[in-house]
């Protein structure tokens, strides 16, 4: 992927019309022009795709995982030990 997160197309294996924006890069579909930018090359144009094909290229953002624990009312979680207790002599 490149710096923003776009995925990084190979000019190499897309047609001269697919490189200049003129036809989907996935099904090659030149009327209606696609207009939905899924990517970019190597130099930083954009790439597109039909309104048909843009959700199977485009990746989905992967939900944030809480970092911590959330807090319950089951007590401490499992595998933290115990604070020491001490022994008094009298």
């Amino acid at each position: 992927m490149g710096r923003n997160g776009e995925v990084t197309f190979d000019p190499g294996a897309l047609t001269a019309a697919q490189r200049d924006g003129d036809a989907c890069v996935l099904c090659h579909k030149k009327w209606p022009r696609p207009r939905i930018r899924v990517g970019r090359l190597p130099e930083g144009q954009g790439v597109f795709a039909c309104e048909e094909c843009a959700p199977a290229i485009r990746p989905v953002p992967r939900p944030r995982r809480e970092q911590e624990e959330p807090d319950t009312n089951v007590g401490a979680p499992v595998g933290r030990p115990e604070p020491a207790r001490t022994a008094v002599a009298t």
